[in-house]
Parts: C-alpha cells; sequence; structure tokens
C-alpha cells in the first residue's frame, strides 16, 4: 500500500457542516416593509371601509347602540337639505377665490424673484415664511389682528375710530362685523399663506424653460408680451395645472384655518363645508352616520374635481 493511500485511510472523514439558509434580498425587503403596511392598512384602510358602512346607518359615536342600517337616506337628507347647499356654495366660492388670486399672484412673486438682484435670496425666504407656519397657529393669529376692538390690522387702517370710518362700514360699527366680509377675510389670510406654494412651483417651471427658446424669440424680433404668452405660460402650464389641483384639493376641505379663524361665523359666513362636516360629527350632534355620508360627498366631488384636472394636464403634456 502506498503511503498516499496510507494517509487517506488513517485521515478521519471530515463532516461536511450543513449550509445555512440565507435571506433573499426580496424576503428583508418584505420583512421591513410589512409592519409600515400593516399599521397602514389599521390607520387608513380599514377606517375608510368602516366609515363608508357607517354611512349608510343611523348611528351615534357616544350611543350605546349598535349602527342601524338606514340604506341612502343620510345621503338623501344632505343632498335636500337647503342649508347644506348654502355651504356647499361657501365652500365653491373659497375655493375659486382662493385658488384664483393665489395663481395670479404666485404667478407674479414667481416672475419678479426668478430674476437675481441684491438681497433677492432673503426676499424669497421671507416669502416663503407663511406657509412653513401651521395654519392653526396662523388662523388664531389673524383672529387678533382682525379683532374689532383692538386689533392692529384695523388701527393701521383707521377703523378703530367709527368718525373715521367709512359709510358702509359706520352702519355695522355697533355689532363689530361687517356682514359679507368675514369671507373675504378668511379668503385674504389663506392667500396669504399659500400663495407662496404656487410661487414655488411656478418658479421651478420658470428656471427649466431652456434660454434658447427666448433668444430664438428674440432674433425674430418677438415682444415681451408675445413671449410670455407663447414660452413661459405654455412651458409653466404643466406644473401651474399641479399647483392648482393641489390648492384645489386643499380649498375644498379647508378646516383648520377658517376654525381658528372664525369657527364657521359669524353666523354662517364663513361655515364651509368641512367645519360643518366636523360640527356635525362632534360640538353636541355627533351625527356619526350622517357625517360620513357627508364626507364621502365631499370626497366624491373632490375626486370628480381633480379627475377634471388630471385630464386637462395630461393634453398639455401631450402638446
Amino acid at each position: 500500500m502506498t503511503s498516499s493511500a496510507q494517509a487517506n485511510v488513517s485521515s478521519p472523514v471530515r463532516a461536511e457542516k450543513p449550509q445555512r439558509k440565507q435571506m433573499s434580498d426580496m424576503t428583508i425587503r418584505n420583512l421591513f416593509i410589512a409592519p409600515t403596511l400593516l399599521l397602514l392598512i389599521a390607520m387608513n384602510v380599514f377606517p375608510l371601509f368602516y366609515s363608508l358602512y357607517l354611512s349608510f346607518t343611523n348611528y351615534s359615536a357616544i350611543a350605546r347602540k349598535a349602527p342601524v342600517w338606514v340604506g341612502i337616506e343620510n345621503y338623501v337628507n344632505i343632498l335636500t337639505d337647503p342649508q347644506m347647499w348654502q355651504y356647499f356654495n361657501t365652500t365653491g366660492k373659497y375655493t375659486l377665490l382662493t385658488v384664483s388670486l393665489q395663481v395670479v399672484l404666485g404667478f407674479a412673486l414667481a416672475m419678479l424673484v426668478k430674476e437675481k438682484f441684491a438681497g433677492s435670496g432673503i426676499v424669497t425666504t421671507l416669502i416663503l415664511i407663511p406657509m412653513m407656519l401651521s395654519p392653526v397657529v396662523v388662523g388664531l393669529f389673524w383672529k387678533y389682528m382682525y379683532n374689532p376692538s383692538w386689533g392692529y390690522l384695523n388701527w393701521l387702517m383707521g377703523f378703530t375710530n367709527p368718525s373715521v370710518a367709512p359709510d358702509w362700514l359706520a352702519s355695522s360699527w355697533a355689532r363689530k362685523s361687517v356682514p359679507g366680509l368675514a369671507l373675504f377675510a378668511v379668503v385674504f389670510v389663506d392667500v396669504w399663506m399659500w400663495t407662496p406654494f404656487v410661487m414655488l412651483l411656478v418658479l421651478s417651471g420658470l428656471k427649466a424653460i431652456p434660454d434658447y427658446l427666448y433668444e430664438a424669440a428674440a432674433i425674430d424680433r418677438a415682444s415681451s408680451w408675445f413671449q410670455f404668452w407663447r414660452i413661459t405660460v405654455p412651458q409653466v402650464a404643466p406644473l401651474l395645472m399641479i399647483a392648482i389641483l393641489f390648492r384645489t384639493i386643499e380649498a375644498l376641505k379647508s378646516f383648520d384655518l377658517v376654525m381658528g379663524m372664525t369657527g364657521g361665523g359669524p353666523g354662517d359666513q364663513t361655515e364651509v363645508i368641512a367645519v360643518n362636516l366636523y360640527r356635525k360629527a362632534f360640538l353636541g350632534q355627533w351625527q356619526t352616520g350622517e357625517a360620513s355620508a357627508l364626507a364621502y360627498i365631499v370626497l366624491i366631488i373632490i375626486i370628480a374635481i381633480s379627475n377634471l384636472y388630471v385630464r386637462y394636464l395630461n393634453r398639455l403634456r401631450e402638446g
């Protein structure tokens, strides 16, 4: 027997260690994502479908009674209530005024700050401050600013003295409010707060426009007005539509700013649909079933309007 054979015989047989199963990248990814998905389902998906069920029932969250199925009765009551249509009308006015003014002023501010000038960075930062604040804080801040007795804004305008007040204001001085102006006061604050958001989106679109387009237009002796309508507006339109979409959605469900400023008053001058929804669901009424139905009506309106915006946006991109 050769020495190599003897060595093979004499050496002990080494047992192979079982290989550990390693987790694939897909498994690791799923392990990290699963808790987040479960949390989202628990916090969003389940309440969404449960509130949909409650919208077809007669139910109060504070009553110790099970929901009673009533079908579409809640929806019929809401859609046939004239007062509710008044709240929808107020919400529509609020949305139209705020979005329109934010688009015009945001576009104008973007055109101003796109050119570099001394202190342009500081000016842009100051313009962006309002949108960084909490809407509730902004609402309370402007509520004190508008105070008819000692509000700083009224003092600046000279409205704290009835003798110097305009004729249209003097007649209502005793009740410390001007009918019809409360909604415009809230609109002003919303425009002050969210115009910088529109400005940011428009500004990013303006800076993305190639310079050669303006150079070619200048060579063809195109006027500044022609360049604005034929180059600037079409190039910025997609981002402008995105800004309009976001602001329309937010305005339709605006709650915190209005609630912080007026709480829906005086009377129901600023009673937008979100405030009425909160009042119906809480604040002594506790009509959970009817409030859920109103919430889904608002959701359907927002989805319908969003689809119109998205279709128009797709047409702009195709063009």
